[in-house]
């Protein structure tokens, strides 16, 4: 089989493309959770702490005297502690979504009828004459 061949078969199989939606969604849906988080709900936070803005919280590491987070990388390594107080709520949060979302589709698969059995296979033909030697030798 070559490679193109096995290339096609892999990509064409449901998985793969079921997946590859899930993964661009994902990082629509990702995006949507990013501008919530830091539109939304950290300006809210912020102001429930005394207006503070996490996206500037740092520890500049160079010495440097910014006033704001960019400035402060431009001058050097800063720890930017705010920005992963963020990055960690919007992480929960779409932890939160999406456990959410597959307690639905568990909840929704539970509800469907169970799938009718299947029928059995037909019996292999050298059984089949194995049975008939089989049935031969015990009447003689």
């Amino acid at each position: 089989m070559s490679v193109v061949s096995e290339f096609k078969e892999f990509a064409t199989k449901g998985n793969v493309i079921d997946l590859a939606v899930g993964v661009i969604i994902g990082g629509a849906f990702g995006k949507i959770v990013d501008s919530l988080v830091g539109d939304v709900i950290m300006p809210i936070v912020g102001k429930i702490f005394g207006g503070l803005d996490f996206s500037n919280y740092f520890i500049p590491l160079s010495g440097q005297t910014a006033t704001t987070l960019v400035e402060a990388k431009k001058a050097g390594a800063v720890f930017a502690y705010g920005s992963f107080i963020t990055v960690s709520v919007n992480f929960i949060i779409l932890a939160f979504i999406i456990f959410m979302m597959v307690k639905q589709i568990n909840k929704l698969k539970r509800n469907q009828p169970p799938a009718p059995p299947a029928p059995p296979a037909p019996t292999p033909e050298d059984v089949l004459l194995l049975r008939e030697i089989r049935d031969a030798l015990s009447r003689k």
